[in-house]
């Protein structure tokens, strides 16, 4: 990802009333943002093989360029693919992590867009960024965001632990509780729902969720999901 290339100028982000009253992707952006630059390029992430650089490419390409994405299942279109990531990565860092800020163009830019495809996604490469680090500790998040978070995790839970072998509750500390897959036997896993969110996108390693339930049907689970 960080082959020979040109630069990239990034347009400066001007203030708007979104960002004086931000939603929570946009908050995470500027976060995921404000982290990057505060450990670097070449940074750890949670993203197995990817330092913090790669991560950024990958988020600047997400937003804008449809085309690269495409080259990952198109063959005629490998080869812009790599041209295009190699520009990217070859970038100086911090116009790589203003593209990344100002985010996407288009209809993807609408707060209403920007809150269903953006909301999930960078809190999770927030923390990709975040526990990689020595020093991590899980972040006190707003009670809204926490209730957007748990929403998220009770409709992905039913992709993430589809194939689990057993059923799966997911619990919180405060008492809500989601049934995400039916079995017979069944475990639960609890954590707050950003913990639970990480959970479920493979974050295993870091995220703090506890499992309970029958010794088998836990070995089962555990089997499926290795930490």
């Amino acid at each position: 990802m960080r082959g020979p290339g040109g630069t990239i100028g990034v347009m400066p982000t001007r203030p708007t009333a979104s960002n004086r009253h931000p939603s929570d992707a946009r908050r995470e952006r500027d976060g995921l943002c404000d982290s990057a630059s505060r450990v670097g390029p070449d940074a750890p992430t949670l993203c197995a093989g990817w330092d913090v650089r790669d991560l950024m490419v990958h988020l600047a390409v997400r937003d804008n360029r449809p085309d690269v994405v495409l080259g990952e299942a198109v063959p005629p279109l490998r080869g812009h693919r790599e041209r295009v990531l190699s520009e990217l990565g070859a970038a100086p860092f911090e116009d790589l992590v203003e593209r990344v800020r100002n985010g996407p163009h288009g209809p993807l830019k609408l707060p209403a867009l920007d809150s269903l495809t953006n909301s999930a996604e960078f809190f999770v490469h927030h923390e990709d960024i975040l526990r990689a680090q020595d020093d991590w500790a899980p972040r006190e998040l707003p009670r809204a965001q926490r209730a957007a978070l748990w929403r998220t995790v009770k409709v992905l839970g039913r992709v993430a632990y589809r194939r689990a072998g057993v059923g799966v509750v997911l619990v919180t500390p405060q008492g809500p509780r989601a049934v995400v897959k039916q079995g017979a036997d069944s475990v639960a896993l609890t954590g707050d729902p950003a913990e639970l969110l990480l959970h479920a996108f493979g974050r295993r390693s870091r995220a703090n969720v506890r499992v309970d339930g029958a010794p088998a049907a836990v070995q089962r689970f555990r089997e499926a999901f290795p930490v």
